[in-house]
């Protein structure tokens, strides 16, 4: 039997690490249809603007996109999806929570058999630290461009 030919691509959230200083991240499981697992699979999956909620004591994720593929329909692209994960992790993540933190999804890994998503909580930047952050890249730039010229 031939075996699957499968990405290892990610769909990743690039605004999350600029939006919001993030804690440690916790990988968790995704409860999908078989159309959307086949649509991340071939990349169609978007996660910016998408953060999850405890209700409960279970994870949803909220606003994460995922489109249609060729001739598999997605019911619907933005519905609430049930997150996998360990009780310590739910309560952890319940924690940061309460002292005010937002649960952000940071990317969909889609390597191996299961479909899993990475999130980690975050507090939410300022703008100055926005700024800050950009001159610190800024920075590193020029000096690995210095030392390379050397």
């Amino acid at each position: 039997m031939a075996k699957k030919s499968t990405q290892s691509g990610a769909i990743r959230n690039r605004r999350a690490s600029y939006d919001f200083e993030l804690g440690s991240p916790i990988v968790v499981g995704l409860a999908l249809t078989g159309a959307e697992t086949k649509a991340l699979r071939l990349g169609h999956g978007q996660l910016q603007g998408a953060y999850v909620n405890i209700v409960g004591n279970e994870l949803f994720l909220l606003g994460a996109q995922i489109h249609s593929v060729g001739g598999v329909k997605v019911a619907e692209e933005t519905r609430n999806r049930k997150l996998l994960a360990k009780r310590s992790e739910i309560e952890k993540l319940a924690e940061a929570k309460r002292q005010g933190n937002t649960i952000v999804p940071l990317e969909i890994l889609t390597h191996g058999n299961f479909i899993k998503l990475r999130i980690a909580p975050g507090k939410g930047k300022r703008q100055y630290d926005k700024r800050e952050t950009l001159k610190k890249r800024q920075q590193e730039r020029d000096i690995r461009r210095q030392t390379s010229i050397r």
